[in-house]
């Protein structure tokens, strides 16, 4: 008896120690949860432009027409940007509906608000606590029937994959530099961010602002800028005088260092 349950409490420690291992580094996708899904912003998706993440113009920024708005439950106040998620259409709910066999992965870059006017299962899909992703109707349709308008679907969260490394563009004014960070791989999401100005030797930390766009109130302007950005895996990567002195307001700079 004693030698079995020896051997038992080593396997679970095997057990428990490979789980540990697995889950550090990358994002590992998930298990499938369900949730709803309708579509907006046109066949070529430019009702999506802009959006509550910061995004902009989504084409040339690379996101095009693989996008999603999520509901309050997923958007997480603006924490969620940048995520990708995998979509289906869920056959066993709603055959009829559905294309089979098929799948579409979106990246997160808008927030769909509660309608509280209407019932949260009849219009008010994005109330809370739904999830729900009101995606770009070019996305949407690679999964859905189009006279259907809402369907259910099953989905996970995926790691993103991004060509090049992330990008920086500042906006904002003297004591005020609204930093929006794209092209974010891996987790596809921010935590923390930092600045450091070429007059300094300390980091320091900066704020979300709204959805992937960060501030700092300090005094920069003129100096060169480092950023020490933390995703939501809890990987940092530090982007060494990635702005140089001289720098503009509405400049984009990218960088050869991405979330792996």
């Amino acid at each position: 008896m004693a030698v079995a349950l020896v051997r038992a409490a080593t396997a679970m420690a095997a057990v428990i120690m490979a789980a540990t291992i697995a889950g550090v580094g990358a994002l590992e996708p998930s298990g499938w949860l369900r949730a709803h899904a309708t579509f907006y912003g046109g066949a070529d998706a430019s009702g999506t432009m802009g959006g509550a993440c910061g995004y902009g113009n989504l084409y040339s920024q690379g996101y095009g027409t693989r996008n999603a708005a999520l509901s309050t439950a997923l958007f997480n106040d603006g924490a969620s940007c940048g995520q990708c998620y995998k979509i289906a259409c869920d056959r066993k709910r709603a055959p009829q509906w559905c294309k089979p066999g098929v799948t579409v992965t979106i990246t997160a870059t808008n927030f769909c608000p509660p309608n509280w006017n209407l019932p949260s299962d009849n219009g008010g899909w994005c109330n809370p606590p739904r999830p729900h992703f009101d995606m770009a109707q070019p996305a949407w349709e690679k999964i859905g029937i189009y006279r259907a308008g809402t369907i259910p679907v099953i989905y996970q969260r995926v790691p993103c994959v991004k060509k090049g490394g992330l990008r920086f563009t500042i906006n904002g004014h003297d004591y005020f530099q609204l930093v929006l960070v794209t092209n974010v791989a891996a987790a596809g999401s921010i935590k923390l961010m930092e600045v450091m100005g070429s007059n300094s030797a300390d980091w320091m930390p900066m704020a979300r602002n709204w959805g992937a766009q960060w501030h700092s109130l300090s005094y920069l302007t003129g100096q060169g800028l480092s950023f020490r950005v933390t995703n939501t895996d809890d990987q940092t990567l530090v982007f060494t005088n990635i702005v140089p002195p001289g720098w503009k307001f509405g400049q984009t700079f990218a960088s050869k260092l991405q979330f792996k």
